[in-house]
């Protein structure tokens, strides 16, 4: 197969931000806006859920989250990387820790290389600063000037004073891969997730000093952390420099891709690599009267950056909305490879190399919500709670909640989606086109809870067995409990 546009790329690039929200692209990343503006910016590119487990069987997988199974993962259909395997394409996958994104979900399925660094540590002292990678954070930010003593006594050079997130280790990972492709003349595909968005937002200091031109330091910084974790209410004050924060890590992100991207271009491989970057859900700062990622369905929840820089394709921004699962199909498309009947999306490239706009009808996203939005276990299966939908078009937001109560959005009018609508106010054939789109999606998740149910004796009662400790324990310093 040749993609539109001209001939395959030797090899394809894709860059996952966890908790990336759409508007996180700013001054502070130079090297992720000069990707949007060198490539095609998809301005409204929906995730599939409100949060990871929800969001990557869409990015990885073949078919969305509960698709064939009530646990989350990838479907039992070949994954992306499994495609691409088959078609004689090298794979890799570095994972900075999350804890949903490991072999025990089966996200390896189809990497001849992959980590996602969950090994465990092997002290209580490790396994505490694991657990809590606040209190790693500022160990590693007090301890810096012994530690680069240590290090200048040993001949060696430490630049960074925190790394909490394996961001470091995901670099030399990614140069080992691209190293030894450039080596040969195997099309390959390097797959590579950051974590440093995600809650606590634990950024190096020199990025908090960058994004607010030095108004917030080390002592607002602890303040911020201190009043978040421990649950008290949130001012103006303590969102502002929570948000600085999550903002210094995004441009600690922009400076590691950055340094990809130079590997890429110091091995030959640039001007040949399709490079997509994605983030796989967004992040809230109280616009919908919380913090983080719960299970709502909000734009500033699913609506985030996808980006595709493929070798001769013009830049261009493209309004229109696209699923992510639209992903796995453009990456095979742009290596030449046929995507698998089973893939649920369809190929971007024909809009990167063609301009042809694409028509996906109202693109819809899940999530699953206790008997709160807060309640703890956030629920990882259909059975722990009650599933919500939304579906989207270029102007209206239709959300559906497990009650069954509707309410629709004009962003238009109301781009932060505070006011709904009559439904009376969408023109019919629209209403009922959104209508469609969001039963559409609630029945297949009754055909995959059906499937998913028949090991109701498993270890943790999900079908699946239960989660290493090592994972548990990332999933605890990430928040989940």
């Amino acid at each position: 197969m040749q993609p539109a546009g001209g001939s395959p790329s030797r090899g394809a690039l894709l860059i996952t931000v966890d908790s990336l929200r759409a508007d996180a692209l700013g001054p502070h990343t130079p090297t992720l806006r000069g990707l949007a503006r060198r490539g095609t910016a998809f301005e409204t590119a929906i995730a599939g859920g409100n949060w990871t487990p929800f969001s990557f069987p869409d990015l990885l997988g073949a078919r969305p989250v509960f698709a064939d199974a009530s646990t989350p993962g990838p479907a039992t259909d070949p994954t992306l990387a499994e495609a691409l395997s088959a078609a004689g394409v090298r794979t890799a996958g570095v994972n900075a820790g999350n804890g949903f994104l490991t072999a025990h979900y089966g996200y390896d399925r189809g990497f001849d290389e992959f980590e996602s660094f969950l090994d465990g540590a092997r002290t209580p002292v490790g396994r505490f600063l694991t657990t809590h990678p606040t209190v790693n954070g500022w160990v590693q930010y007090f301890g810096w000037p012994l530690g680069n003593a240590a290090a200048k006594l040993r001949g060696r050079e430490r630049r960074h004073a925190v790394d909490t997130s394996h961001l470091h280790a995901l670099e030399r990972e990614a140069f080992d891969t691209v190293d030894s492709v450039a080596a040969d003349e195997e099309p390959f595909f390097l797959w590579i997730h950051y974590m440093d968005a995600h809650t606590p937002y634990v950024p190096a200091p020199r990025h908090v000093r960058a994004v607010t031109d030095g108004e917030v330091g080390s002592l607002q910084t602890l303040l911020g952390h201190l009043r978040a974790g421990l649950g008290r209410e949130v001012s103006d004050d303590t969102l502002r420099t929570l948000r600085a924060l999550y903002d210094a890590s995004v441009r600690q992100i922009d400076e590691s891709v950055e340094r990809v991207l130079e590997e890429l271009e110091a091995a030959g491989l640039r001007e040949e690599t399709t490079v997509v970057l994605a983030g796989d859900h967004g992040e809230e700062f109280l616009e919908h009267g919380h913090l983080a990622h719960y299970p709502k369905l909000y734009d500033e929840l699913v609506r985030v950056p996808l980006v595709v820089d493929h070798p001769g394709a013009p830049a261009r921004r493209e309004p229109a909305p696209v699923p992510l699962r639209d992903v796995p199909p453009t990456v095979c498309a742009a290596l030449g490879v046929e995507p698998p009947a089973a893939f649920a999306g369809e190929s971007l490239l024909p809009t990167v190399a063609d301009a042809e706009p694409p028509d996906r009808g109202p693109v819809t996203s899940l999530a699953v919500r206790g008997e709160s939005v807060t309640s703890q276990p956030i629920p990882r299966r259909l059975g722990d709670g009650t599933p919500l939908v939304a579906a989207r078009t270029s102007r209206w937001s239709y959300l559906r909640g497990g009650d069954g109560q509707v309410r629709v959005f004009d962003r238009d009018a109301d781009p932060g989606e505070t006011e709904p609508v009559d439904r009376s106010a969408v023109p019919e054939a629209t209403r009922a086109e959104l209508r469609r789109a969001t039963e559409d999606r609630l029945a297949l998740l009754s055909d995959g809870s059906a499937a998913g149910n028949g090991n109701a004796d498993a270890e943790d009662g999900d079908g699946a067995e239960a989660a290493p400790d090592a994972i548990e324990r990332r999933l605890e310093a990430l928040g989940y409990r």
